[in-house]
């Protein structure tokens, strides 16, 4: 598989928008080496990655397209200057409000169960804003938006399993029941904004959550 589905190209920078499934870097392994970056780079070989999803996890992915861009684009995204939104599908039902609900709960390698991850007060600071997109009572689940204010690994998966809604089809985190509720992971990277490093002007670029939420 070479797909690649293109949300923007220009001469500094691309935004993809990554399948479910699909890593974004090679893993180890012969059968790990398909992934997103290695598609992308045989299509532009100046290809750089910037930031990763989970393989799970569907969505815009942003890369570089040179050494000075993507350090650019790193700075952006360590000085939490990439605005960044989520969509997810979760268990039960969730409080609905009209301001954003903040989990504020640090997370660290659970080395035994190596990848996973939890919470833990020795962990490093790790922010997740969440708000209620739609109420699904006939499915037991709601639907979310989600903002991670900081990047750690499996950050949406784990803050939201710890306050007691994991994501339907979470073959990591969740319980058989909510595996089995859904074919994949229901989440998905559906905004990115950022000012362009080469010019400064404000990009914004949005995909819409491939799974159904009726």
């Amino acid at each position: 598989m070479t797909d690649l589905h293109v949300v923007h190209e220009d001469p500094h920078l691309l935004v993809l928008d990554k399948p479910a499934g699909l890593l974004c870097v090679p893993g180890r392994g012969e059968d790990k080496q398909d992934c997103l970056s290695a598609r992308a780079q045989r299509r532009w070989p100046d290809a750089l990655v910037v930031h990763r999803l989970d393989m799970a996890t569907s969505g815009l992915v942003l890369m570089a397209r040179s050494l000075s861009m993507q350090r650019a684009l790193g700075d952006l995204f360590a000085g939490r200057q990439v605005n960044k939104r989520y969509e997810a599908i979760v268990d039960g039902s969730m409080p609905v409000r009209e301001e954003w609900s903040l989990i504020d709960a640090p997370l660290m390698a659970d080395w035994p169960r190596r990848p996973l991850q939890k919470i833990d007060a020795a962990g490093k600071p790790s922010q997740t804003r969440w708000r209620v997109k739609a109420l699904l009572p006939e499915r037991n689940a709601t639907h979310v938006w989600l903002e991670p204010l900081t990047g750690r690994s499996h950050q949406l998966r784990v803050h939201l399993l710890s306050i007691g809604h994991p994501i339907l089809g979470d073959a990591l985190y969740g319980t058989d029941d909510v595996r089995e509720r859904a074919p994949r992971l229901l989440l998905h990277a559906t905004l990115l904004e950022f000012a362009h490093p080469a010019d400064g002007r404000v990009c914004r670029f949005e995909s819409a959550p491939p799974f159904d939420a009726a």
